[in-house]
Protein backbone atom coordinates (compact mmCIF):
# COMPACT_ATOMS: atom_id res chain seq x y z
CA UNK A 1 0.00 0.00 0.00
CA UNK A 2 0.94 3.66 -1.03
CA UNK A 3 2.68 5.83 1.97
CA UNK A 4 0.89 9.42 2.85
CA UNK A 5 0.60 11.47 -0.20
CA UNK A 6 2.77 14.18 1.62
CA UNK A 7 5.52 11.88 1.83
CA UNK A 8 6.25 11.67 -1.91
CA UNK A 9 8.48 13.89 -2.97
CA UNK A 10 6.50 13.76 -6.88
CA UNK A 11 3.32 13.08 -8.46
CA UNK A 12 2.82 12.36 -11.53
CA UNK A 13 -0.82 12.90 -13.07
CA UNK A 14 -2.21 11.95 -16.29
CA UNK A 15 -5.13 14.19 -17.96
CA UNK A 16 -7.84 12.95 -19.31
CA UNK A 17 -10.14 11.89 -16.67
CA UNK A 18 -7.54 12.88 -13.73
CA UNK A 19 -6.77 16.63 -14.13
CA UNK A 20 -9.87 16.97 -16.95
CA UNK A 21 -13.04 15.52 -17.36
CA UNK A 22 -11.75 15.31 -21.02
CA UNK A 23 -12.55 11.61 -21.66
CA UNK A 24 -15.87 12.27 -22.95
CA UNK A 25 -14.03 14.98 -24.94
CA UNK A 26 -11.69 12.74 -26.34
CA UNK A 27 -14.21 9.39 -27.07
CA UNK A 28 -16.64 11.93 -29.67
CA UNK A 29 -13.63 13.62 -31.55
CA UNK A 30 -12.48 10.13 -32.09
CA UNK A 31 -16.39 9.00 -33.68
CA UNK A 32 -16.46 12.44 -35.70
CA UNK A 33 -12.61 12.04 -37.01
CA UNK A 34 -13.45 8.20 -37.95
CA UNK A 35 -17.03 8.90 -39.03
CA UNK A 36 -16.22 9.71 -43.09
CA UNK A 37 -15.06 6.23 -43.03
CA UNK A 38 -18.58 4.86 -42.23
CA UNK A 39 -20.66 4.47 -39.00
CA UNK A 40 -19.31 1.21 -38.36
CA UNK A 41 -15.94 2.07 -38.77
CA UNK A 42 -16.00 4.58 -36.25
CA UNK A 43 -18.08 2.60 -33.78
CA UNK A 44 -15.20 0.51 -33.98
CA UNK A 45 -12.53 2.84 -33.44
CA UNK A 46 -14.14 4.20 -30.37
CA UNK A 47 -14.14 0.65 -29.23
CA UNK A 48 -10.69 0.73 -29.55
CA UNK A 49 -10.06 3.70 -27.90
CA UNK A 50 -12.07 3.04 -24.86
CA UNK A 51 -9.99 -0.23 -24.53
CA UNK A 52 -6.52 1.47 -24.80
CA UNK A 53 -6.99 4.55 -22.43
CA UNK A 54 -3.84 6.24 -22.17
CA UNK A 55 -2.11 5.43 -25.52
CA UNK A 56 -1.68 8.14 -27.81
CA UNK A 57 -3.74 9.44 -30.86
CA UNK A 58 -0.97 8.33 -33.11
CA UNK A 59 -1.32 4.88 -32.23
CA UNK A 60 -4.59 4.93 -32.10
CA UNK A 61 -4.74 6.27 -35.75
CA UNK A 62 -2.53 3.41 -37.10
CA UNK A 63 -4.39 0.77 -35.74
CA UNK A 64 -7.28 2.33 -37.28
CA UNK A 65 -5.64 2.94 -40.56
CA UNK A 66 -3.92 -0.40 -40.63
CA UNK A 67 -6.29 -2.82 -39.10
CA UNK A 68 -9.52 -1.27 -38.73
CA UNK A 69 -9.09 -0.31 -42.30
CA UNK A 70 -6.79 -2.92 -43.50
CA UNK A 71 -6.96 -3.33 -47.58
CA UNK A 72 -7.90 0.30 -47.78
CA UNK A 73 -6.25 2.75 -49.69
CA UNK A 74 -5.71 5.01 -46.60
CA UNK A 75 -2.03 4.80 -44.82
CA UNK A 76 -1.12 8.03 -46.03
CA UNK A 77 -4.60 9.71 -44.27
CA UNK A 78 -3.14 9.92 -41.02
CA UNK A 79 -2.15 13.35 -40.92
CA UNK A 80 -5.49 14.64 -42.26
CA UNK A 81 -6.93 12.13 -39.28
CA UNK A 82 -4.98 13.60 -36.80
CA UNK A 83 -5.48 17.35 -37.91
CA UNK A 84 -9.30 16.42 -37.73
CA UNK A 85 -9.09 15.13 -34.66
CA UNK A 86 -7.02 17.94 -32.82
CA UNK A 87 -9.93 20.56 -34.16
CA UNK A 88 -12.42 18.49 -33.04
CA UNK A 89 -10.66 18.21 -28.95
CA UNK A 90 -9.33 21.45 -28.53
CA UNK A 91 -12.82 23.20 -27.65
CA UNK A 92 -13.12 20.76 -25.76
CA UNK A 93 -10.24 20.89 -23.64
CA UNK A 94 -10.19 24.52 -22.97
CA UNK A 95 -14.42 24.37 -21.34
CA UNK A 96 -14.08 20.78 -19.72
CA UNK A 97 -14.21 21.00 -16.26
CA UNK A 98 -11.31 20.74 -13.84
CA UNK A 99 -10.26 18.24 -11.17
CA UNK A 100 -11.98 19.56 -7.81
CA UNK A 101 -9.55 19.92 -4.93
CA UNK A 102 -6.26 20.30 -7.55
CA UNK A 103 -5.86 24.09 -6.20
CA UNK A 104 -6.17 22.44 -2.71
CA UNK A 105 -3.71 19.27 -2.82
CA UNK A 106 -1.13 21.56 -5.00
CA UNK A 107 -1.40 24.25 -1.82
CA UNK A 108 -1.08 21.06 0.76
CA UNK A 109 1.91 19.79 -0.96
CA UNK A 110 4.24 22.63 -1.67
CA UNK A 111 7.74 20.99 -1.63
CA UNK A 112 6.45 18.08 -4.13
CA UNK A 113 7.17 17.84 -7.63
CA UNK A 114 4.72 17.47 -9.97
CA UNK A 115 3.95 16.45 -13.71
CA UNK A 116 1.70 15.73 -16.10
CA UNK A 117 2.39 12.54 -18.25
CA UNK A 118 -0.46 11.81 -20.64
CA UNK A 119 -1.09 10.26 -23.91
CA UNK A 120 -2.65 13.72 -25.21
CA UNK A 121 -0.42 15.77 -27.65
CA UNK A 122 2.13 17.45 -25.75
CA UNK A 123 2.17 20.73 -27.84
CA UNK A 124 -1.96 20.84 -26.92
CA UNK A 125 -1.57 19.97 -23.38
CA UNK A 126 1.13 22.73 -23.08
CA UNK A 127 -1.54 25.15 -24.82
CA UNK A 128 -4.38 24.22 -22.86
CA UNK A 129 -2.57 23.95 -19.61
CA UNK A 130 -1.38 27.79 -20.23
CA UNK A 131 -4.55 28.91 -21.23
CA UNK A 132 -6.37 27.28 -18.26
CA UNK A 133 -3.80 28.88 -15.66
CA UNK A 134 -2.78 25.31 -14.44
CA UNK A 135 0.47 25.49 -15.53
CA UNK A 136 2.23 26.96 -13.02
CA UNK A 137 1.10 23.52 -11.05
CA UNK A 138 3.15 21.21 -12.68
CA UNK A 139 6.90 22.59 -12.67
CA UNK A 140 8.10 19.21 -13.05
CA UNK A 141 6.69 19.25 -16.72
CA UNK A 142 4.04 18.75 -19.00
CA UNK A 143 4.70 15.98 -21.00
CA UNK A 144 2.86 14.01 -23.74
CA UNK A 145 2.79 12.28 -27.41
CA UNK A 146 4.47 11.32 -29.90
CA UNK A 147 6.43 10.19 -26.97
CA UNK A 148 4.21 7.23 -25.42
CA UNK A 149 3.63 7.49 -21.30
CA UNK A 150 5.88 4.52 -20.18
CA UNK A 151 8.95 6.73 -22.32
CA UNK A 152 8.09 9.45 -20.72
CA UNK A 153 8.17 8.05 -17.13
CA UNK A 154 11.46 5.70 -17.90
CA UNK A 155 13.42 9.24 -19.52
CA UNK A 156 12.16 11.63 -16.50
CA UNK A 157 13.55 9.12 -13.88
CA UNK A 158 16.76 8.36 -16.01
CA UNK A 159 17.66 12.48 -16.13
CA UNK A 160 17.18 13.27 -12.58
CA UNK A 161 13.53 14.80 -13.31
CA UNK A 162 11.81 12.41 -11.33
CA UNK A 163 12.70 11.57 -7.47
CA UNK A 164 12.65 7.97 -6.88
CA UNK A 165 9.61 8.54 -4.23
CA UNK A 166 6.98 9.57 -6.77
CA UNK A 167 3.50 8.49 -6.75
CA UNK A 168 1.22 8.22 -9.88
CA UNK A 169 -2.46 8.70 -10.22
CA UNK A 170 -4.08 7.63 -13.66
CA UNK A 171 -7.57 6.94 -14.42
CA UNK A 172 -6.64 3.16 -17.07
CA UNK A 173 -4.99 0.27 -17.22
CA UNK A 174 -2.17 1.31 -19.19
CA UNK A 175 -1.65 4.20 -16.43
CA UNK A 176 -1.43 1.30 -13.89
CA UNK A 177 1.15 -0.83 -16.31
CA UNK A 178 3.37 2.48 -16.85
CA UNK A 179 3.70 2.95 -13.05
CA UNK A 180 4.53 -0.62 -12.23
CA UNK A 181 6.95 -0.19 -15.36
CA UNK A 182 8.71 2.97 -14.03
CA UNK A 183 8.45 1.96 -9.89
CA UNK A 184 6.41 4.67 -9.15
CA UNK A 185 3.54 3.86 -6.80
CA UNK A 186 -0.19 4.16 -8.10
CA UNK A 187 -3.83 5.58 -7.69
CA UNK A 188 -6.61 4.60 -9.88
CA UNK A 189 -9.00 7.36 -10.18
CA UNK A 190 -12.59 5.95 -11.05
CA UNK A 191 -14.66 9.19 -11.07
CA UNK A 192 -14.24 10.31 -14.90
CA UNK A 193 -12.44 7.18 -15.72
CA UNK A 194 -14.11 4.71 -19.33
CA UNK A 195 -12.25 1.71 -17.72
CA UNK A 196 -15.38 0.10 -17.24
CA UNK A 197 -14.05 -3.39 -15.21
CA UNK A 198 -11.60 -1.60 -13.28
CA UNK A 199 -13.01 -3.17 -10.22
CA UNK A 200 -11.99 -6.72 -10.99
CA UNK A 201 -8.64 -5.81 -12.50
CA UNK A 202 -7.42 -4.19 -9.32
CA UNK A 203 -9.24 -6.31 -6.68
CA UNK A 204 -6.13 -8.63 -6.41
CA UNK A 205 -3.47 -5.40 -6.64
CA UNK A 206 -2.04 -3.39 -3.80
CA UNK A 207 -3.40 -0.33 -4.73
CA UNK A 208 -5.34 2.25 -3.40
CA UNK A 209 -8.81 3.05 -5.80
CA UNK A 210 -10.35 6.57 -5.00
CA UNK A 211 -13.00 8.86 -6.95
CA UNK A 212 -10.92 11.71 -7.56
CA UNK A 213 -8.15 14.20 -6.48
CA UNK A 214 -10.64 15.74 -4.24
CA UNK A 215 -9.93 12.50 -1.92
CA UNK A 216 -6.38 12.85 -1.52
CA UNK A 217 -6.04 16.53 0.09
CA UNK A 218 -4.63 15.89 3.40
Amino acid sequence: MRKPIEHYRALVFDCDGVVLDSNSVKTEAFYQASLPYGEDVAQAMVAYHVANGGISRYRKFKYLLTQILSGRQVADELPLLLERYAALVRDGLLNCAVAPGLAALRESLPDSRWMIASGGDQAELREVFALRGLSDYFEGGIFGSPDPKDLILQRERANGNLPQSALFLGDSRFDYQCAVGAGLDFIFLSAWSEFHGWPEYFADKNIDCMASIAQLVP
